[in-house]
């Protein structure tokens, strides 16, 4: 179907969907916001899948409404891009194992089938056949010969390579990071050609002339080819790459474009659409410098290829997209942070010259989100900051946001226990419990809006990307956690009036801090694992260090009792000030772009799990059926039709994992 159907036809689609009697049929409940909401949906193996919803969105008027849905159908356009670039085969075992599982008609309670539903759920929530976070391939735990009957029974085909990968030990992780491989020729991710060496990769984009003030984010939104012998960057934009989902994608926006709220933002929709058009890099930084100042409305979005985390290399950005809804009552409390931007620059433990004279144009809404698509989805950040390129947020600022409605979801479906497992003692319980919750919205605020905000590079260093490689991620995620980290404890925040006990508050969330990063974030990992996913890495590091520079001050002790092994934070102050003394040696390492100085802080403390204590933390945590991971299922905004216009729209849950993710593949399935 290409982007010159009419509107009126898939509106139509959208509405009938659920009256469809085959098996992928969309059955949709809708579920009144009341405090008995049911957030779950589903659970398997190591993931939860839960419902949000949209605070606020019949304070919206129609127009708003109609912006809203329009930008989120742009979005979901795009989905078939997001599993492309995670895998060369993703696409081909989605449609082959959406075909199976609608067409089988045989056994559906025998084991080996009830494992192929899970895998079929696992790949599903990934957007491919990898883990989305330790990045390891997922293997069936059916056989290969059951699949194989499976193909058979419903006359499937599916290219051999491709199935056959499912089983056999290629393409095993998505991303490598291991500092002894050739982390781009070994890396399933799509983004480079098989074939591609690590060396080749940075010698193409180190060859391309960019203006060393305002540089362009070099091959983010292009797939790195050999063609004729020679490396060239195949780009993502109509008519090109992903071309035909690209046009979905261009003909929602501009359907949002004729309803956008002000003039600032329908300008920025329209260097967005030029964008996707030509697939310039320029275009999309003057994209980025109007979505950045266009801050008036109730409606926003984020839209494009975006963070670079699944490029070993830092140069490529995934598709994401997150239509939000401004959060009025949490945004005016939460401007204060921006307001006062310059006082924790000013105050911060950086060194002079590392400080920003003037930190330009921060500002922070809490929103609620209305849709996610792409790397957003089923897996959700909770808090963005945007845009990435650096010479632009110090020039014209940055959009910081903290998903409200989202944060609730995981606040409101339910507690697994495992505090009181891996918490040390009473105390430290209690804090949690009163004051923890808060004091995590307050560090993702403060990572985001004076954290990602603060700091700059010495004149004549490139950028992290160029001179930090493939610690760029972690070091720079660090970097804002320890920002956040610093200020947790600082009664400034109280002055603010953004805590009413900066001392709790701030011991409440370095315990959470603490206990995740040594111990309960190991759940995430198979025994004997590396971490490898930036976040992990810079939690771990970040604890490791100061529990080990603060060994002689007795500031962390590490407390064996009954066979188990906890962490109890002595000295609140001391930790502050080793948080403030890291905080200033990661930001000399990015201001100087001191390689060495990343590789080793990283390698030495954020890479390596103590085996004994993993095993330990696993065997722990095996009593808890909380799944490790969590993500979300999307309402579905359903318009109401008079004649060929939209005269309202109504809010629908989807009552299954499965019929959603059907959907999403039946209605937004653009690429071959």
């Amino acid at each position: 179907m290409n982007h010159l159907k009419t509107l009126s036809f898939l509106l139509l689609l959208a509405t009938t969907f659920s009256c469809q009697e085959k098996s992928d049929q969309v059955e949709l409940e809708t579920v009144e916001k009341t405090s008995d909401f049911d957030y779950n949906v589903t659970e398997f193996a190591d993931i939860g899948v839960l419902r949000y919803q949209i605070p606020g969105w019949e304070e919206l008027n129609l127009q708003q409404q109609k912006l809203v849905y329009y930008l989120t159908q742009a979005g979901l356009s795009g989905r078939d891009i997001t599993w492309d670039q995670n895998y060369r085969h993703n696409l081909a075992i989605r449609k082959g194992l959406e075909e199976i599982f609608t067409k089988y008609e045989g056994d559906k309670t025998s084991e080996e089938w009830k494992q192929f539903e899970t895998y079929l759920n696992r790949v599903w929530f990934a957007n491919g056949i990898h883990h989305h976070y330790s990045m390891d391939k997922m293997k069936p735990e059916f056989s290969k010969e059951y699949f194989t009957s499976l193909m058979q029974e419903t006359d499937v085909t599916i290219p051999n390579e491709a199935w056959q990968v499912m089983f056999n030990d290629q393409d095993a992780k998505k991303v490598v990071l291991d500092k002894d491989k050739d982390i781009v020729l070994e890396s399933a991710v799509n983004f480079y050609e098989p074939g591609i060496t690590t060396d080749e990769a940075k010698a193409f984009y180190n060859s391309i002339p960019v203006d060393k003030e305002r540089p362009v984010e070099i091959g983010l939104n292009s797939r790195l080819v050999r063609k004729n012998g020679k490396l060239m960057d195949d780009v993502y934009k109509s008519g090109g790459l992903y071309g035909e989902a690209i046009d979905e994608i261009i003909y929602w926006l501009q359907l949002a474009q004729g309803v956008a709220e002000t003039t600032e933002q329908a300008k920025a929709l329209g260097l967005l659409i030029e964008y996707y058009e030509t697939g310039s890099l320029d275009k999309w930084d003057e994209y980025a410098i109007a979505w950045s100042t266009s801050t008036e409305g109730a409606v926003d979005w984020i839209n494009g290829f975006i963070e670079v985390y699944n490029d070993p290399i830092a140069y490529k950005g995934s598709y994401e997209t997150i239509v939000q809804i401004k959060d009025f009552d949490m945004s005016r409390q939460m401007n204060v942070l921006s307001e006062n931007a310059q006082w924790f620059e000013d105050n911060s433990p950086l060194m002079e010259e590392h400080k920003k004279e003037s930190v330009t144009g921060v500002s922070y809404k809490t929103v609620n989100v209305a849709g996610e698509a792409g790397d957003a989805s089923p897996a959700t950040p909770i808090g963005v900051n945007l845009p990435n390129n650096t010479w632009i947020r110090t020039v014209h600022g940055s959009k910081s946001v903290s998903l409200g409605n989202i944060i609730a979801a995981y606040g409101n479906a339910g507690s697994s226990g495992r505090l009181e497992e891996f918490a040390h003692d009473e105390k430290e319980i209690e804090l949690e419990k009163k004051y923890g919750a808060k004091a995590d919205k307050l560090h993702t605020a403060l990572h985001e809006v004076v954290g990602h905000a603060s700091g700059q590079i010495n004149p004549g260093v490139g950028t992290p990307k160029e001179t930090l490689g493939s610690y760029k991620s972690t070091i720079e995620e660090g970097r804002a956690d320890l920002f956040g980290l610093y200020y947790l404890m600082d009664p400034k925040l109280q002055e603010l009036n953004l805590v009413d006990d900066w001392k709790n508050y701030g011991m409440a969330a370095y315990d959470g801090y603490i206990r995740n990063g040594l111990l309960s974030q190991l759940i995430r990992l198979e025994l004997g694992q590396d971490v490898e996913e930036a976040h992990m890495r810079n939690r771990q590091w970040v604890s490791a260090w100061v529990y080990e520079q603060g060994k002689d001050d007795n500031v962390i002790e590490k407390v064996v009792k009954d066979g188990k092994t906890y962490y109890d934070i002595k000295d609140y102050d001391k930790l502050r000030a080793l948080f403030g003394e890291l905080l200033r040696e990661t930001q000399r390492i990015t201001s100087e772009g001191d390689f060495a100085a990343a590789q080793a802080l990283v390698e030495d403390y954020g890479v390596k799990v103590d085996q004994d204590i993993h095993k330990e933390v696993l065997d722990r945590n095996s009593k808890f059926k909380t799944p490790a991971y969590r993500g979300f299922v999307n309402p579905v905004i359903v318009p109401t039709m008079d004649g060929d216009s939209i005269s309202g729209f109504t809010i629908e849950q989807p009552a299954t994992f499965k019929e959603q993710m059907l959907m999403y593949s039946k209605k937004f399935g653009f690429l071959d």
